[in-house]
């Protein structure tokens, strides 16, 4: 009987052994760019608005809105799917007092240069136009990552090109406003090869 108890034991401490030894998926933090392609994670809808650096990602209903051109299938096909390179750096505002504030755990976004996304930079983040709603086929191209608690944040393995970084800061009082207020931020950046492009997002709140 002891011994028919004690093979029992062993067994079932072999599978757990087994069952343990067994790795979880990791989150390389966006490294791999085609397999982050899903809707519910990129929200082409935070650029749907007016993303100027004074305004909020709310808008009214019913509100008149800026026709978006055609999205360019072909200038996207074009573009490279795999890279190396690696765009680091921190997302903060300067408030009243001369003091950071950073974004931190804020979404990041890299969005190609393309002509559907220099419309919506001239149009809208420096233009202040309301633009229509961005086309879905958009969030195979972006990519993205998070900021942590020190507004710190790297994208990975990025492809040669030219992008529009863009991410946001919230701030209220400290920043002359009277409520809280999501601003945004864009910039251009470029990367070439396995370049490390060191590229700090921010601005003076208007």
């Amino acid at each position: 009987m002891f011994k028919i108890v004690t093979v029992a034991i062993l067994s079932f401490m072999g599978m757990f052994f087994i069952s343990g030894c067994v790795q979880p998926d990791i989150d390389h933090g966006g490294q791999d760019w085609w397999n982050q392609r899903s809707a519910d994670d990129v929200k082409v809808s935070d650029l749907d608005d007016n993303l100027t650096m004074s305004e909020t990602m709310i808008s009214e209903d019913g509100e008149a809105r800026m026709a978006r051109v055609e999205f360019p299938v072909a200038e996207y096909s074009r573009l490279p799917r795999k890279g190396r390179g690696t765009i680091s750096g921190k997302i903060y505002i300067n408030d009243l007092y001369g003091s950071p504030v950073y974004g931190a755990g804020t979404r990041l976004y890299l969005n190609p240069v393309t002509s559907y996304s220099e419309q919506w930079y001239e149009a809208s983040y420096l233009g202040g136009n309301k633009m229509q709603k961005a086309d879905g086929r958009l969030f195979n191209y972006l990519k993205f990552t998070a900021a942590n608690s020190s507004g710190k944040f790297s994208f990975y393995g990025v492809p040669s090109g030219s992008y529009y970084l863009i991410g946001t800061v919230k701030c209220g009082t400290a920043c002359g406003y009277e409520n809280e207020k999501s601003i945004r931020i864009a910039t251009k950046v470029n990367v070439y090869g396995n370049q490390i492009v060191d590229q700090d997002l921010t601005t003076i709140p208007e």
